[in-house]
C-alpha cells in the first residue's frame, strides 16, 4: 500500500508540474479603453459661482439644508426595497467570482458507504447462486477520498475569474447607481411635496380672494351697478380658480404616497411627519471646474459599462481556450471489503492515479462560432460604454442648462412678485384713504397670487434640475 500511494503522488506531482510550467492565457489582454473628452462642461459657465466649502458630493442632499430632506434621504438608504435588491445582486456576483476561483483549485471528496444485498432466484444471477449453492446474502463497504484538478493551461478558467470579477464590479457599480437613483427621487419627490403643498395654499387664497369678488359683484349686480355678463364671468373664474384644489391636492397625497414607498415604509405612515407645509428646499451652488473627464471615475453607470466590456474581453479567452485541450489529474485512495472487519487491512486498500484530456480536435466550427460571438459580444459592450460616456456628458449638459435657465427665471418672476407686491401695498394704501374700490384691491391681490404661483413653480423647477445635476454628475460615487 505505501508503495502504490508513493508512485501516485509522484505520478500526480510530476504531470502537475509540468502542466503548470507550460501555462499561459489565450486571448486578448484588457486595455480600458480611452474616450475623448472635453476641458470643461459648456454649460456650466451659466451656472451661479459657487462661493463657501465645495459641496461633498456623497451627500448632497444636505446641502439643501432641511432637516427632513435628511431624514426622508436617511430612511430611503436604510429602507428602500429597490436598494436591497441591488445589494443582493451583489452578493450573488461575489459568490460567483468565489465559484470561479475555486474552479482553478484542486477538488477533493470523501465518500463512504454500506450496503447489504439479497440476490432473487427469479432472476438468471440469483438461479445460478443457487445451482452452485454460493450465498445470495453480500456486503460491500466502501471508503475512499478522491481529489480532482483540471490544469489551466492556456487560461480559460482564468479568463472566466476575470469575467466573474469583472461582472461583481459591475454589480457593485450598479448598487451605487441604484443608490443615487434612490437618493435624487427621493429628494426630487420631496421637493415636489412641498411645492404642492405651496400652490395648494396659494390657489386655496386665490379661491378665497374669487370669492369675495364674486360677493361683491352679486351685491353690485343686485344693486343694478353691474351687468349680467359680468356677474357671470366673476361665477366663471371663480369656479375655474376653485376647480384647481381637487387636482392639488390628488397630487399631494400621490406623492406623499410615494414618497413613503422610497422610504421602504407604509403609504399613510409618514403623512403625519410631511403634513405640516415648508419652504422649498434652496439648492447648494454647484462646482462644475473637474469636468466631464470626472464622471468616467463617478458615473455608475460608466462603470458598469466599462466593468461589462472588461467581462466581455475575458470571455473571448474563455472561448479561444476551447481550441486547445484541456487537461486534468485525478487521484482516489480508499479501501473496499465484502467485511467491515477487514475493510481498513492492507488487503483493502486500493488507489487510483489518472491523467485526462479533453480537446474538442473535430469541433472547431462550433469553436469559430463560440469565438466569433464572444467578439461581436465584445463589440456590443464596447458600443454601449462609448454611449454611455456619450449619454453622461450629454445629462450633465442638459442638467445644467435646465438648472441655470431655471435659476434665471425663478430670479425674473421674484422680480415681478415684489412688483406686484408693492403695487399691493400702494393700492390697499389707497384704499384706506378711498380712493380706490374694494375690487380694485381684491383684483391687484389675485394679480400678486398669480405672480407668487408662477414664481414658486420656479423656484421648485430650479431646486429639481439641481437634484438632476447632482444626479448626473453621479452622486459622489468614486471607483
Amino acid at each position: 500500500m505505501p508503495c502504490v500511494l508513493a508512485r501516485t503522488v509522484r505520478f500526480s506531482a510530476t504531470l502537475a508540474l509540468a502542466l503548470a510550467l507550460s501555462g499561459c492565457m489565450v486571448g486578448p489582454d484588457y486595455q480600458p479603453p480611452d474616450p475623448q473628452m472635453a476641458a470643461g462642461f459648456r454649460a456650466g459657465s451659466g451656472l451661479a459661482p459657487a462661493s463657501g466649502p465645495q459641496i461633498d458630493l456623497t451627500s448632497w442632499w444636505r446641502g439643501f439644508g432641511d432637516p427632513m430632506l435628511d431624514k426622508v434621504v436617511d430612511q430611503a438608504l436604510a429602507e428602500n426595497l429597490d436598494l436591497a435588491q441591488a445589494v443582493a445582486r451583489v452578493r450573488q456576483a461575489r459568490a460567483a467570482v468565489a465559484i470561479a476561483r475555486a474552479a482553478l483549485l484542486p477538488s477533493g471528496a470523501l465518500n463512504g458507504s454500506a450496503a447489504t444485498a439479497h440476490q432473487s432466484v427469479e432472476t438468471p444471477i440469483g438461479q445460478i447462486q443457487n445451482a452452485l449453492g454460493v450465498d445470495r446474502d453480500g456486503n460491500l463497504y466502501d471508503l475512499g477520498a478522491g481529489a480532482s484538478w483540471d490544469a489551466d493551461i492556456f487560461g480559460g478558467l482564468r479568463r472566466g475569474q476575470q469575467a466573474a470579477l469583472a461582472d461583481y464590479q459591475a454589480a457593485d457599480a450598479g448598487a451605487a447607481a441604484a443608490r443615487v437613483a434612490v437618493v435624487a427621487e427621493a429628494a426630487d419627490t420631496y421637493i415636489q411635496l412641498r411645492t404642492l403643498q405651496a400652490r395648494l395654499a396659494i390657489v386655496r387664497e386665490q379661491a378665497g380672494t374669487q370669492r369675495q369678488l364674486l360677493d361683491l359683484a352679486r351685491l353690485q349686480y343686485a344693486r343694478g351697478l353691474l351687468a349680467e355678463a359680468d356677474l357671470r364671468e366673476a361665477q366663471s373664474t371663480c369656479a375655474r380658480i376653485e376647480a384647481q384644489v381637487p387636482p392639488l391636492e390628488s397630487a399631494l397625497e400621490t406623492a406623499t404616497n410615494t414618497l413613503e414607498v422610497l422610504m421602504g415604509a407604509v403609504p399613510g405612515s409618514w403623512h403625519g411627519a410631511l403634513a405640516a407645509p415648508s419652504a422649498i428646499p434652496a439648492p447648494p451652488a454647484i462646482a462644475s471646474a473637474e469636468g466631464p473627464a470626472s464622471l468616467l471615475r463617478r458615473r455608475p453607470d460608466i462603470i458598469i459599462a466599462e466593468r461589462r466590456l472588461a467581462a466581455a474581453n475575458a470571455r473571448i479567452g474563455t472561448a479561444i481556450a476551447e481550441y486547445y485541450p484541456h487537461f486534468s489529474l485525478s487521484a482516489l485512495l480508499g479501501f473496499s471489503s465484502t467485511s467491515a472487519a477487514s475493510l481498513l487491512g492492507s488487503g483493502g486498500a486500493q488507489a487510483q492515479a489518472i491523467a485526462g484530456v479533453r480537446w474538442r480536435l473535430f469541433d472547431f466550427g462550433r469553436v469559430d462560432a463560440e469565438v466569433a460571438a464572444a467578439r461581436g459580444h465584445y463589440g456590443e459592450a464596447l458600443a454601449a460604454y462609448r454611449l454611455a460616456v456619450l449619454q453622461a456628458t450629454a445629462d450633465v449638459e442638459n442638467a445644467f442648462t435646465s438648472l441655470a435657465k431655471s435659476q434665471a427665471q425663478a430670479q425674473l418672476l421674484r422680480a415681478s412678485e415684489d412688483s406686484f407686491g408693492r403695487r399691493w401695498q400702494i393700492v390697499r394704501t389707497a384704499e384706506a384713504r378711498g380712493v380706490v374700490s374694494r375690487v380694485e384691491v381684491l383684483q391687484s391681490t389675485g394679480r400678486l397670487l398669480q405672480a407668487r404661483d408662477a414664481r414658486v413653480t420656479a423656484q421648485s423647477d430650479a431646486a429639481r434640475a439641481a437634484v438632476l445635476s447632482f444626479r448626473a454628475l453621479g452622486g459622489g460615487w468614486q471607483s
